[in-house]
């Protein structure tokens, strides 16, 4: 039994104490008792957060950065050619070394459950192999849902349906597409159909990549609507991208967005990637390259954000930290109102909790026992220093501690440690 007193929750509650046994959440709450012979950790005024979520991720080209060679473009394409050029040379060991290795990061940083698209383009299906075992590896400390991803196109690339249905018969757990990647746009649209009755007869989720252009024209996702109706798909399926929203003009949108809401889309952007990826084409004005958030989360959609790549053909950058993607959504969507900061908060936690379907997930009684905590004293704190990870629990076990953020000060007339933590904009206006 273990007992977490003087925690702050995400909610703005504060001085709560949160008992967990048997790996789950038994009693949240001001005044519980500490019961004779429990573990006490005293959180000293923290926050302490559920786990990060990550709801679109690329395990399988993760920490290949420079192999073959480096992006020079910058652009999509040239990291989908260089990703093809590689896959030939990939080896599973190499595969499952990687993952893991990106896994340690991941847990270290407090994110405990990701949905990673594997590609299925490879006759071989090493990825698949690879990040299967990795999936049975970390399943005691993290979450991993696999995405079977036909990268140059499911019709496009050559018995790339036969490969995918393989790999769903493998294991892997979601139905993903590329309809923005096939040769025509009716092609698109085609693949879009032939991949939602796929996952309706298996009884599976889908998550497509869907519209990751600056092309206004690219559409798919009114498509990925309409079959998700059709065939009684609500709340299994996952728009990811939609950056040709950025691009559309603003009627259109005003047509898609009730379309999106109707059809119990998730939609999940990835700021770091979109910021970098799209609007290479443009000179000047430049778009920003992230699908419309704000407008989305307003519509009542959910909306997650994910971190889609950590240094490989596509991005050069990243460490598995969700708040460094919570704070770039927060700059491009340029969500600086209170309300706004603590949504990108929750597109990093409990929006992408939804998206992957995670019932087991939250600070709630009966919940397993999973959450981080962070120092800070709010989630808009949080964000703005992303926040050190004191320590991450995984079913009420410390799994990976880090020390408090430090600085000493050597000035005359100053104090000698350095506090970052301030929260007067939130205390002007607490949450209800």
């Amino acid at each position: 039994m273990l007992l977490i007193t003087d925690a702050t929750l995400p909610d703005g509650r504060r001085n709560q104490r949160v008992l967990i046994e048997n790996g789950r959440f038994v009693a949240i709450g001001p005044d519980l008792p500490t019961p004779e012979g429990a573990e006490v950790i005293d959180a000293q005024g923290w926050l302490l957060s559920p786990p990060f979520v990550d709801a679109h991720f690329h395990m399988d080209a993760t920490l290949s950065l420079g192999l073959p060679r480096l992006n020079v473009s910058g652009t999509l394409l040239e990291g989908i050619a260089l990703w093809g050029e590689l896959k030939p040379h990939l080896t599973q060991e190499a595969l499952v070394e990687r993952a893991l290795r990106y896994c340690d990061w991941a847990v270290a940083k407090g994110l405990l459950a990701i949905r990673s698209h594997v590609d299925v383009c490879d006759p071989r299906l090493l990825a698949v192999e690879a990040l299967l075992h990795v999936r049975e590896r970390v399943k005691s400390y993290l979450d991993l849902q696999l995405v079977a991803f036909p990268q140059d196109g499911v019709l496009r690339s050559p018995r790339a349906l036969d490969q995918l249905k393989r790999a769903l018969d493998m294991g892997v757990d979601v139905v993903g597409g590329i309809p923005h990647f096939e040769r025509t746009s009716e092609q698109g649209a085609e693949s879009v159909k032939l991949l939602c009755e796929l996952a309706a007869e298996r009884g599976l989720a889908v998550d497509m990549h869907c519209d990751e252009s600056d092309d206004p024209l690219s559409r798919h996702v009114e498509t990925l609507a309409f079959h998700t109706q059709r065939l009684g798909l609500q709340g299994r399926v996952t728009g990811s991208h939609l950056t040709s929203m950025h691009s559309m003009d603003n009627y259109y949108v005003s047509k898609l967005i009730p379309l999106l809401r109707e059809a119990g889309l998730h939609a999940v952007a990835n700021p770091l990637i979109n910021i970098t990826l799209q609007g290479r084409h443009d000179t000047y004005p430049k778009r920003r390259g992230m699908t419309r958030v704000p407008e989305l989360m307003a519509a009542g959609i959910n909306v997650g954000f994910g971190h889609d790549c950590v240094m490989d053909p596509w991005y050069p950058m990243g460490s598995g930290d969700m708040l460094e993607v919570a704070q770039m959504g927060l700059h491009v969507a340029q969500m600086t109102s209170l309300d706004g900061m603590r949504a990108c908060f929750d597109a990093v936690t409990v929006n992408n909790a939804r998206v992957l379907g995670l019932a087991d997930y939250g600070l709630e009684v009966g919940k397993a026992a999973d959450c981080v905590l962070l120092q800070a004293r709010s989630p808009i704190e949080a964000i703005r220093l992303r926040a050190n990870r004191l320590w991450v629990m995984r079913r009420g076990q410390v799994i990976a501690r880090s020390p408090a953020a430090t600085a000493v000060l050597q000035l005359p007339g100053r104090p000698a440690a350095v506090d970052w933590t301030s929260s007067q904009a939130e205390a002007a206006s607490p949450p209800a």
